[in-house]
């Protein structure tokens, strides 16, 4: 098989996350985000580590102010080409967000689609001193992981395949510790034999070390759901929606 660019890959890529989040649990956050938070047309919300701007783009539709952040180009040029074609204004920032900053105050901050976790430690506390400082008092933060330590050491499963479209797709993870992680070599393989490889490392916490970052940040832990706004989070469950808010 022969090793190729990943931008050979770039439309899979997209086609793999979309059916690991699908539109339909994308306007399920999006439903729950904007009465939970009490958000109206105009107030400003932080969508940093954005992706694709599946919630960036759907919230500019209810008329949230919305902020995308990524440190890719590629995704800031796939949130503008989706914005102009859905007809809404999401103000792009091509940006490290552990250098962000912003004069803006906002409303609601979101780290979704378990993006925290490919932070350590230190740098998870710097990215949520970031964020306190750019929100109003009584602001919230949302991050939704899938890899904390209540929901990995559950589900935990070392290898594992499955075909998503016309490519196969298949990973080869390992724990380790000092810091806590998990880390994972992904191959997708295309029908004509082209192969691309992809190397990922999620960092693991648990809640209450979760807890203890936030509360250093400026941050208290209100609320930890799988189902959000509807079911309080269990150990073993698929997906964490933590809800903190600003001091």
């Amino acid at each position: 098989m022969a090793n190729i660019n990943d931008t050979y890959f770039d439309g899979y890529y997209k086609d793999i996350w979309r059916t690991i989040i699908p539109a339909e649990l994308t306007q399920k956050e999006v439903d729950f985000i904007i009465p939970y938070f009490k958000l109206e047309p105009g107030s400003k919300v932080l969508d940093l580590m954005c992706g694709y701007g599946r919630h960036a783009i759907a919230l500019a539709g209810k008329g949230m102010e919305v902020t995308a952040v990524d440190n890719l180009a590629a995704y800031i040029d796939e949130v503008n080409k989706s914005a102009s074609e859905a007809k809404v204004k999401v103000n792009t920032v091509q940006a490290d967000v552990l250098t962000f900053s912003s004069s803006e105050k906002y409303d609601v901050a979101m780290c979704m689609g378990n993006s925290l976790n490919f932070f350590g430690a230190a740098d998870t506390t710097k990215l949520f001193s970031i964020i306190a400082a750019s929100m109003n008092k009584g602001g919230h933060l949302l991050i939704n992981s899938w890899s904390i330590a209540e929901i990995v050491f559950k589900n935990f499963t070392a290898k594992s395949w499955s075909t998503i479209g016309d490519i196969k797709f298949l990973s080869d993870s390992k724990i380790l510790f000092q810091p806590t992680r998990m880390e994972t070599e992904s191959i997708f393989i295309a029908p004509d034999g082209k192969t691309a490889v992809k190397n990922g490392v999620d960092y693991i916490f648990s809640l209450n070390e979760m807890e203890a970052m936030l509360n250093k940040a400026g941050f208290l832990l209100k609320e930890v759901y799988s189902i959000p706004g509807r079911k309080k989070f269990t150990v073993g469950e698929p997906r964490a929606y933590i809800v903190a808010e600003k001091k």
